[in-house]
């Protein structure tokens, strides 16, 4: 006989026909539900951390992994510390910066920003910028001629384009009291980026690190940007750098600088989370009654059993059995449908969007215009212990009624 005997009985019960239609139904929709939820569980925190990695790569492709800064506003021999930093373990990129708030003027048009000074010989160690956004347009900014870069949504405000001359103004402290004093200085408009993210397009233009401390009356950079060669190893790397590098220098990383949206992204996800479990909660709720109802119906079969020997552990792990393997079946079933889903989700959604014409992200709306997904196996793996483990403790009460049933008083009345 096939062994255990518990697994055996189980399965027997599993695919029996005796119990009735409805109980047969029930089980079909148990099983239905946890495959329902697990997948769309799946499909839902890949999507979630594919938007994650699309923020995060759009983010960081004008943004440091991480920044050094000097505590007293000025850092000597920025161009010695970046060789130093870029020569650390880890690291794959420095270059030194200088940022100040400016006010940009065109014509009648006015706009506040954030005014980068970069070295582009280095810059494009640090970021995606020369490659990607500015199509080599960094080679214009060359120390003393006043060249500037804006973001494509900083231009529109001001009406600027390519070749026009624009107006910066920027806040310097002057005399023993402080008082602000502005500098003001012409720049022409040697480009425009687009990264896809308000807090860069709207309000940060770039020009060259000399020209920026001419302006502002600085003896040169206030920090350094880095490169890491693993993002998320950022925060560790960083604070030792700043260490290592000599007293006077703070560490900030990208998840510091950043923090506001990946805690969004996370309260999003454990939200979803928790809705899409009550999916499979829902279901094992249909595997309680289901296995009420056998129980029921096999009284007669749990007093034989009994009577034959069979301790009432045995008979719990009868009952068991069948609802694990009602979980088991679903939670495999939702898995394969969920990676299914999951890992061709951006040639499902532009199939659909030409079916039905019509537009999930319209990119009139979004910056981000198609849906990435990006499977995760602690995720998936997670997913599938809870879902199998939610049907496991669903299973146990009507296995544990299931042994308190008394031969004697089961078989009195059949």
């Amino acid at each position: 006989m096939f062994r255990p005997l518990e697994l055996f009985v189980g399965l027997r019960y599993v695919r029996s026909r005796e119990t009735g239609y409805f109980v047969s139904f029930i089980t079909g929709v148990s099983l239905a539900g946890v495959a329902l939820g697990v997948a769309a569980l799946i499909t839902i925190l890949s999507v979630m951390n594919g938007f994650e990695a699309e923020l995060r790569e759009r983010l960081l492709s004008l943004s440091a992994h991480a920044t050094l800064s000097a505590s007293d506003g000025a850092l000597a021999d920025a161009g010695a510390l970046a060789v130093r930093a870029a020569r650390s373990p880890g690291v794959a990129g420095a270059a030194p910066f200088l940022e100040q708030q400016a006010l940009l003027t065109h014509g009648a048009e006015m706009s506040g920003a954030t005014l980068r000074g970069i070295d582009p010989a280095r810059e494009g160690a640090v970021s995606a910028i020369d490659r990607a956004l500015l199509s080599g347009r960094l080679a214009d900014l060359e120390p003393g001629r006043d060249r500037i870069v804006l973001g494509r949504v900083l231009a529109f405000q001001l009406g600027a384009a390519p070749g026009d001359s624009i107006t910066v103004l920027v806040p310097t402290a002057a005399g023993v009291d402080g008082e602000l004093v502005p500098r003001i200085r012409a720049f022409t408009v040697a480009g425009i980026f687009e990264v896809g993210l308000q807090d860069h397009d709207s309000v940060l233009a770039l020009a060259n690190l000399a020209d920026v401390a001419s302006l502002a009356g600085t003896t040169g950079a206030t920090g350094l940007r880095l490169r890491f060669a693993d993002v998320f190893a950022a925060p560790r790397l960083a604070a030792a750098l700043a260490v290592r590098l000599g007293p006077g220098l703070r560490a900030r990383d990208w998840t510091e600088e950043n923090a506001t949206y990946f805690r969004a992204i996370r309260i999003e996800k454990t939200m979803m989370t928790l809705i899409l479990l009550l999916v499979v909660a829902v279901a094992t709720f249909n595997i309680v009654a289901t296995l009420v109802m056998v129980v029921r119906a096999k009284r007669t079969d749990i007093a034989i059993l009994r009577t034959l020997g069979l301790e009432p552990r045995g008979v719990v792990g009868v009952f068991l059995a069948q609802g694990v393997m009602i979980g088991w079946a679903g939670t495999a079933l939702g898995v394969a449908g969920g990676l299914a889903l999951a890992l061709n989700v951006e040639r499902i959604v532009p199939f659909l969007e030409r079916v039905f014409r019509f537009h999930v992200l319209d990119a009139d709306v979004y910056y981000v215009t198609r849906i990435p997904s990006l499977v995760q196996a602690g995720d998936v793996s997670l997913i599938a212990a809870t879902a199998f483990a939610l049907t496991l403790l669903a299973a146990a009460w009507p296995a544990r009624r299931a042994a308190r049933v008394q031969p004697a008083e089961a078989l009195r009345y059949e």
